[in-house]
C-alpha cells in the first residue's frame, strides 16, 4: 500500500526519542505552533535561536532569544528545528550549511485546520492519495508528490530540494501563456502574480480579473492596475457563493477567513464575476478556502477548461482533496504537482491543463 511513501516515521516521534538539546530556529506563529505540539507530546525545548539580525535582545515564549553561534559555543551536539519558512535562495542556502553541521527537522503544521500529516494519516486516506498519484501526467509529477508526501512526514529538508523547479520553468513548460489571455487571480495580493504573468506574455493580455480581500493589500494591488485596461480588480475573497465572510486581518499575505473575527469582507465566486463567459487561467491561493473558490468556478473550470494553477499546502488534506475535486469537475484536464524553491513545503503547488 501506497509504496511510494517510504517515511514510516514522524520528526515528532523522533524528536520525542531525542536525548540531545532541541533548539528551535525561529520566532512567530510558526514557532508558536511548534510549540504547542512540543507540549501536547511531551517534548521539551532547550531554547530559541534566530538569524543575527532578528536577536537584539529579544525574548521569545520566555526563552531568550539566541544567535547561532552562541548556542554552539555553548552546546557540542544539539538538534535544530527550523520554525519558519524561507522563500529566498539565501535563506534557504544557509538553512542546508545548518544541515550540513547539525540534525535539522522543518516539522509539518498546516497553516490551517488542525493535525498532523503523519503516516497513519496517509493510511486513513490512502486510497484518495493513490488516486491522485495514479492520475498524475508525468512522472516527474508523481516523484515531486512522493517527495512532498515524506518531507511532511518526516521533516528532511533534502525531499525538497530534490524537486525544487524555478518558476519560468512551470510557466513555459506546463502553463505557456499567450497573449490574450482571460487571468483570473484570487488571491492576488498586491498584484505581484499579475506582473508575474505579464512578464510571460509581455504585458499583453484580453482581460485580468483580481480578487483580495484584505484592504491594506487591496489597496497595494488597486494602485498597480491603475491605468491598466481590462483589469477588473475587488476587495472581494473567492468563495462558492456570493455573500459576505468574517475575515482576520493580518501581515502581508496571512490574512485570512475566520469565524472568530466580526470583520466583514464581500465574497465572490468566479461563475459570478464572469458571467458565463470563459477565462483561460485561473490561480488560486486563498489561504486554505481553494476548496469553497474551486466550487465558485466550477462551470467555469467544467465547460471552458482554464489552466489551472492551484496551491495545494494550506490544509493536510488539500495534496488529494484538491487534484481529485479538479479531476472530477473536469476529467480532460492533465494534472501536474510542481514545488518552487521553499521550505517547509510551500509553494507546491497543482497545474491542471488540457
Amino acid at each position: 500500500m501506497l509504496p511510494f511513501i517510504t517515511e514510516k516515521e514522524t520528526c515528532w516521534s523522533r524528536l520525542k526519542a531525542e536525548t540531545r538539546p532541541i533548539f528551535i530556529y525561529g520566532m512567530g506563529d510558526g514557532a508558536l505552533k511548534i510549540m504547542a505540539v512540543f507540549r501536547e507530546i511531551g517534548i521539551t525545548v532547550a531554547g530559541i535561536f534566530a538569524s543575527d539580525d532578528f536577536v537584539r535582545g529579544h525574548s521569545f515564549e520566555g526563552y531568550r532569544v539566541h544567535k547561532l553561534s552562541e548556542i554552539e559555543e555553548m552546546v557540542d551536539d544539539f538538534v535544530v528545528v527550523l520554525a519558519f519558512a524561507a522563500g529566498y535562495q539565501e535563506i534557504v542556502d544557509k538553512i542546508h550549511e545548518i544541515a550540513a553541521r547539525h540534525t535539522l527537522y522543518v516539522p509539518d503544521v498546516p497553516v490551517v485546520g488542525r493535525g498532523l500529516f503523519t503516516y497513519d494519516y496517509c493510511i486513513e486516506n490512502a486510497d484518495k492519495i493513490q488516486q491522485v498519484y495514479d492520475s498524475l501526467a508525468d512522472e516527474y509529477s508523481r516523484k515531486v508528490y512522493a517527495n512532498i508526501i515524506n518531507f511532511k512526514i518526516s521533516g528532511k529538508i533534502e525531499y525538497l530540494s530534490s524537486v525544487t523547479t524555478p518558476k519560468e520553468e512551470i510557466y513555459r513548460k506546463i502553463i505557456k501563456p499567450s497573449m490574450n489571455e482571460v487571468y483570473v487571480d484570487l488571491g492576488a495580493y498586491n498584484g505581484d502574480t499579475i506582473r508575474e504573468l505579464l512578464e510571460f506574455t509581455r504585458g499583453t493580455y484580453n482581460s485580468i480579473y483580481a480578487l483580495e480581500p484584505d484592504k491594506k493589500n487591496f489597496k497595494k494591488l488597486a494602485k498597480f492596475v491603475d491605468g491598466m485596461h481590462r483589469v477588473y480588480a475587488y476587495n472581494a475573497a473567492a468563495w462558492c457563493v456570493d455573500g459576505e465572510l468574517p475575515f482576520a486581518a493580518k501581515a502581508g499575505r496571512q490574512s485570512a477567513i475566520t469565524a472568530s473575527s466580526e470583520n466583514m469582507v464581500a465574497a465572490r465566486s468566479v461563475d459570478s464575476i464572469l458571467g458565463k463567459k470563459p477565462a483561460t487561467i485561473i490561480k488560486m491561493d486563498v489561504e486554505g478556502f481553494e476548496r469553497e473558490a474551486i466550487w465558485g468556478a466550477s462551470l467555469t473550470i467544467s465547460h471552458y477548461s482554464p489552466k489551472m494553477m492551484v496551491s495545494l499546502y494550506h490544509r493536510n488534506e488539500d495534496i488529494f482533496e484538491l487534484p481529485l475535486l479538479i479531476k472530477a469537475l473536469n476529467p480532460r484536464y492533465k494534472l501536474y504537482i510542481r514545488h518552487q524553491l521553499y521550505i517547509p513545503a510551500w509553494e507546491t503547488n497543482l497545474y491542471a491543463t488540457i
